[in-house]
């Protein structure tokens, strides 16, 4: 079986200052057919560098020869704990501008409910009157693509004890692209972005045009790479900027996949980057494609 491996000279800087030169690295291909992006996510894999801004490929040769094997960095052990990852729901939140907030009222009081019962029995039956798309909230497909697969429809092994992945962003980085993704392992995880924005929640802050936002780009590595769920803490997976449009191509790539989005998370900075179980499970309601969950996280030992 034919081994192939590339020979070239990359310049690499970094979203945080500083940079990085190397001249006639070699690095494993899984066949002799990859362009420079392509490569330069490897690349960017295989150093396990982070907070990469942008690589430039240069002196690229395709040559075949054997492969020098890989390595890999275990994670470390921690303690198992519970960890909150979602906002409260509350009377009269504001979760995205314009859109109406949940309004949450009795049904039946504990007074009321006195007339049917025995003497000394009571219960008391709220009601919430609510969008779907309130505080941390779970995306099926059908959220944006007409016919697929809704609440009820998605497996549970999509949305239940995924093993999860951190992807902390430095800070002041808004979009975030294949470079940024390309050091991690993603296939089969719950893919989880932090940065940072979920401080802004509940605050005007929150709905700038300014917040972080997942990338074409940086989606569609996702869905190459067999990301199981993809979550963000901040207000939308995509740009929501005049300058976008209405484009949601972060949304239309992970949803088209069957990739279930989990937005307005919070707290991912006190889970470890990976070694965790990740859950975020809706009611199995028909005809709707998003909903409020309890998202939270296992930290295993």
């Amino acid at each position: 079986m034919d081994q192939w491996r590339a020979r070239f000279d990359a310049e690499v800087t970094f979203a945080n200052g500083g940079g990085l030169r190397t001249e006639g690295f070699r690095l494993d291909l899984p066949g002799p057919e990859i362009d420079d992006a392509q490569l330069a996510a490897l690349f960017v894999r295989h150093l396990g560098l982070l907070m990469v801004a942008g690589v430039e490929i240069s002196n690229k040769k395709i040559i075949a020869e054997a492969h020098k094997g890989g390595r890999g960095v275990p994670a470390a052990p921690t303690g198992r704990r519970l960890v909150e990852l979602s906002h409260v729901l509350r009377d009269g939140m504001v979760t995205l501008p314009g859109f109406p907030p949940p309004r949450i009222s009795d049904w039946l009081t504990w007074e009321a409910s006195r007339e049917r019962y025995a003497a000394g029995v009571e219960f008391h039956i709220a009601r919430i009157d609510m969008i779907a798309n309130t505080g941390t909230y779970l995306d099926t497909p059908a959220h944006r693509w007409p016919g697929a697969a809704d609440l009820a429809a998605t497996p549970i092994e999509r949305l239940a004890d995924l093993p999860g992945i951190v992807v902390r962003m430095p800070a002041g980085v808004r979009a975030i692209d294949r470079l940024l993704l390309a050091p991690y392992e993603v296939a089969g995880r719950a893919v989880l972005l932090q940065t940072g924005w979920d401080v802004h929640f509940g605050t005007p802050e929150y709905a700038s045009p300014e917040h972080p936002y997942l990338t074409d780009d940086g989606a569609r590595w996702l869905v190459e790479a067999g990301a199981a769920l993809v979550g963000i803490d901040s207000i939308n997976i995509d740009d929501m900027s005049p300058a976008a449009n209405g484009r949601r191509p972060a949304h239309s790539a992970l949803l088209a996949a069957g990739i279930p989005i989990v937005e307005h998370l919070r707290g991912l900075d006190a889970l470890p980057p990976e070694g965790f179980r990740f859950t975020a499970a809706p009611p199995m309601v028909q005809g709707m494609g998003t909903f409020p969950v309890r998202a939270f996280a296992v930290v295993d030992g």
